[in-house]
C-alpha cells in the first residue's frame, strides 16, 4: 500500500489500488467482480437512461451543501491537516490503527465544507470504499459511519456513486450484523437521491433487501413504547427505520416503486404504519405512501389495507412534516371515489379544513398546497361538499386566495372552490364572501395552465347565479375568459369555452356582447380546428349559444363554421357528439346552413349517433335532426338512412324536449312523403 510511486497522480475518477489493512485483510473475489461490473455500468453513454424513468433526478434538501473547492494551504485550519493525517493513518495502518484513525474522523464534523475538502483532497473517499471490501467488521462499520455522515453532501454522493459504493451497500445489507444493516441502509438514503445510483440499487436487486429490512421489528415491538423496549429490540426497530429511509429516497421513479411494490412493500408498509409511538418510523413510511401514492396499482393497495384510516388518524394528530405526507398522499388517491368516501367516513375532512384555515400554519407552503390540493379531489363528491359546507369551506378558501401568493396553493383552493361551486348554496356563499373579483384577477396574467383551468371553471360555475354574473359583466370577467381561448394550452381552452356558456346565457345583452369582443367569433370557429376533443366539446357548446343570437349566427357562417361542424361529425366521442348535434341544430336557423350541412355529407353519421347510449346524445341529435328535417332534400337522406326506426322508439321517451325533436322530424319527413305522393298521383 506505500509502495506507490511518488508524484504519480491518481485521477480523482479511478479506484484506487487495493489495500491490506495491517496485512490480515483480504478483499472479497465476489465484492471485486460486483466493483468490475458497476465500473463497467459507470462507463456507459449516459444517454442509456436504462429505463427512461419519470425520475425527479436528486432532490437537494435543506441544509445540503454543493461539494466544495480544493482548500490552498494558506487558506486551511489545523484541522484540515488534522483530517487528512488521520486518512493517512487508516490508510497504512493495521486494523486497530485504522479503527482509531475512522473513529477519530467521526468526531470531526463532516458536514463543512472545509472538512470535506480535507476528505477528498487526499482521495478519502477511496480509502473509505476500499474498506468496505474488507473482512474486518469493526473497520467497515467505523468507515460506513463515516460514509454516513460525508454522504450528506451533494457532489459527494455523487462521486461515491461514481466510485461504485452502490454494488457494496447492498452487498452489506446482506450481512447477519444489524449495525451493518442499519449503516448501510442510511448511507443508502443518502446516495440513493442520486439517479444513477437509485437506478444501480434497483439493478443490484437492493429493494428487495431493504424491503426485509422493514420487517425487522415485529407487530409486539411496534406496539411497545420506546422506553421498554430492550436492547434488541431498539435494534430491530433502528434496522426498520433505516430501511424505511432508504426506501423513501428510492421511491422517487416509478420502476422503483413497482420494485417495491414486486418485493412486498404495501403490507409491510400497512403494519408500520400503525406504529404511532414510533413517529421516527411512522414519517418515513407515510413519505413512501404519499410518493407510490400517484400509481393506481397503489392506490388500490392502499385502499384495501386499511392505510386511509392511519392517514386520517396522522393528518389530525401528527407533526406538522407527517400532516404534509398525509395530505399529499390523500390528494394523489382522492382521485378514485371510493378512497373520497373513505377519507369521509373516517373523519379527514374536517382536519384538512382545519388546517387550511390555521393562520400560524400559512408560510408552511407545502402544507397548506398539499392540504388545499386534499381539499379539491375530495370534493369531486357531493357527499363531500355537503359536509364541507357545514365547515364553512368557502369563507376559508376566499380567505386564501385574497392573502396567498403561491400558485400550488391558488391553483388548488380555486379547483376546490370549482368544485364546491356547483351547488347553489355555496355559489351564493361564493358571491357573498367576496371571492369573485380574485378568481377574475387571476386571469389576467400568468403561465400557470392549471391555475387558469381551475379559474375559468370556478368562474363557469359562479356565472349560473345571476347574481354572481352581474359582478363578473362589471368586473369585465367575460372579456378575461374569451382571452383565455388564446392560451396554447388545450385544458385552458376547454375550460375557458365551457365557462363561456354560462356567462352568455345569463349576461343582460349577450349578442351585443359577443359581438363587441374584437375578434372574439373568429377566435372561437377557428377553435374548431383543434385536435383536443375536450376543446372541441366545449367551443361547440358555446357556439351552440352564441348560434342562438341571428346576427351572431350571421357572423360565424362568415368565418366558416358549417364546413368546420361538417368535418366533426365522424367522432365517436359521446360528449363531442352530443354538444356538436346542439351546435348544428341552432346553426340551421341561417341562410342556406340547412341545406349546406346535407350537400357537406353530415346527414348519415348524424343518424348514426342515435345508436348510442347516452340518452344526452339523443336528445341533441334529435334536435339537429328536426332542423335539419326543415330541408327536404336531407329528409330523402335521413330516410334512406334509416331514421325512421330510431325516431320511432325516441318518440315515445319520457325525455319532453327529445320526444318533440322525434316528433318533428317525423312529421316533416311524413309531410315529404305525402307531397311526393300527392305529385305522383296527380301526374
Amino acid at each position: 500500500m506505500n509502495n506507490q510511486r511518488k508524484g504519480r497522480k491518481r485521477p480523482s475518477n479511478t479506484i484506487p489500488a487495493r489495500m491490506s489493512l495491517g496485512g490480515n485483510r483480504k478483499i472479497s473475489s465476489d465484492n471485486e467482480e460486483i466493483r468490475k461490473q458497476s465500473q463497467d455500468s459507470s462507463s456507459e453513454s449516459s444517454s442509456d437512461s436504462d429505463d427512461g424513468e419519470d425520475s425527479q433526478g436528486e432532490e437537494k434538501e435543506e441544509g445540503e451543501t454543493e461539494a466544495p473547492p480544493s482548500a490552498k494551504p494558506a487558506e486551511v485550519s489545523s484541522e484540515y491537516w488534522n483530517i487528512q493525517k488521520l486518512i493517512k493513518y487508516a490508510k497504512a495502518g493495521n486494523q486497530t490503527a485504522t479503527i482509531i484513525a475512522l473513529c477519530c474522523l467521526k468526531q470531526h464534523d463532516l458536514t463543512q465544507d472545509i472538512n470535506i475538502s480535507a476528505v477528498i483532497d487526499i482521495g478519502g473517499l477511496e480509502i473509505l470504499i476500499n474498506i468496505l471490501e474488507t473482512k474486518d467488521l469493526k473497520c467497515k462499520i467505523a468507515a460506513l459511519k463515516v460514509l454516513k455522515d460525508i454522504s450528506g453532501n451533494v457532489d459527494v454522493r455523487k462521486n461515491l456513486t461514481d466510485l461504485g459504493i452502490v454494488p457494496l451497500l447492498v452487498t452489506t445489507l446482506a450481512q447477519p450484523y444489524k449495525e451493518l444493516q442499519i449503516l448501510a441502509a442510511e448511507t443508502l438514503a443518502n446516495v440513493g437521491r442520486v439517479k444513477k445510483a437509485s437506478r444501480q440499487v434497483r439493478r443490484y436487486y437492493g429493494i428487495p433487501r431493504l424491503v426485509d429490512l422493514l420487517d425487522s421489528a415485529s407487530t409486539a415491538i411496534l406496539a411497545k413504547d420506546p422506553k421498554d423496549l430492550t436492547p434488541t429490540e431498539l435494534d430491530s426497530l433502528a434496522v426498520s427505520r433505516a430501511g424505511a429511509r432508504a426506501l423513501w429516497s428510492l421511491s422517487r421513479t416509478s420502476r422503483n416503486q413497482e420494485a417495491m411494490r414486486q418485493a412486498g412493500v404495501v403490507r409491510l408498509l400497512a403494519r408500520l404504519l400503525k406504529a404511532k409511538l414510533h413517529p421516527d418510523v411512522v414519517v418515513p413510511i407515510v413519505a413512501i405512501v404519499q410518493q407510490c401514492a400517484s400509481q393506481k396499482s397503489y392506490q388500490l393497495a392502499i385502499q384495501t389495507e386499511g392505510m386511509i384510516e392511519g392517514l386520517v388518524e396522522y393528518l389530525a394528530d401528527g407533526t406538522t412534516e407527517l400532516k404534509r405526507h398525509c395530505a399529499c398522499a390523500i390528494f394523489k388517491c382522492a382521485e378514485d371515489e371510493v378512497t373520497r368516501d373513505l377519507v369521509r367516513q373516517h373523519g379527514g375532512l374536517e382536519p384538512l379544513i382545519k388546517i387550511a384555515s390555521d393562520s400560524s400554519l400559512r408560510g408552511l407552503k407545502s402544507l397548506l398546497a398539499a392540504v388545499t390540493g386534499a381539499i379539491w379531489k375530495c370534493a369531486i363528491s357531493s357527499e363531500n361538499v355537503h359536509q364541507f359546507e357545514e365547515l364553512q369551506v368557502m369563507d376559508t378558501m376566499v380567505d386564501l386566495l385574497t392573502s396567498e401568493e403561491n400558485e400550488d396553493v391558488l391553483t388548488n383552493v380555486v379547483g376546490a372552490v370549482a368544485e364546491c361551486a356547483r351547488f347553489p348554496s355555496n355559489k351564493a356563499a361564493l358571491r357573498v364572501a367576496g371571492g369573485i373579483p380574485p378568481i377574475v384577477s387571476l386571469l389576467s396574467g400568468g403561465t400557470n395552465a392549471g391555475l387558469l383551468e381551475n379559474a375559468a371553471r370556478a368562474l363557469g360555475e359562479a356565472a349560473k347565479e345571476l347574481e354572481s354574473m352581474e359582478i363578473i359583466e362589471e368586473l369585465d370577467g367575460v372579456r378575461m375568459v374569451w382571452s383565455m381561448l388564446k392560451r396554447p394550452y388545450p385544458a385552458v381552452q376547454a375550460a375557458a369555452a365551457a365557462a363561456l356558456c354560462p356567462c352568455i346565457q345569463n349576461a343582460k345583452d349577450s349578442g351585443e356582447m359577443v359581438r363587441s369582443f374584437v375578434g372574439g367569433l373568429e377566435l372561437i370557429v377557428g377553435l374548431l380546428r383543434s385536435t383536443d376533443n375536450r376543446v372541441l366539446a366545449s367551443v361547440c357548446a358555446a357556439l351552440s349559444i352564441i348560434a342562438l343570437d341571428r346576427e351572431n349566427l350571421a357572423v360565424i357562417t362568415d368565418h366558416g363554421v358549417v364546413p368546420l361542424l361538417s368535418e366533426l361529425v365522424l367522432s365517436t366521442d359521446d360528449l363531442l357528439r352530443q354538444h356538436l348535434a346542439e351546435a348544428i341544430a341552432n346553426c340551421c336557423q341561417w341562410g342556406n346552413n340547412c341545406r349546406e350541412f346535407g350537400r357537406l355529407g353530415a346527414i348519415t353519421p348524424l343518424v348514426g349517433y342515435m345508436a348510442s347510449s347516452d340518452p344526452l346524445v339523443h336528445r341533441s341529435t334529435a334536435h339537429a335532426l328536426n332542423s335539419l328535417s326543415e330541408d327536404a332534400f336531407n329528409c330523402v337522406t335521413m330516410h334512406q338512412s334509416g331514421v325512421v326506426q330510431y325516431l320511432l322508439e325516441t318518440i315515445g321517451s319520457e325525455d319532453e324536449k327529445l320526444q318533440e325533436s322525434s316528433a318533428g322530424c317525423l312529421s316533416n319527413i311524413r309531410k315529404l312523403t305525402l307531397s311526393a305522393e300527392k305529385y305522383k298521383y296527380s301526374n
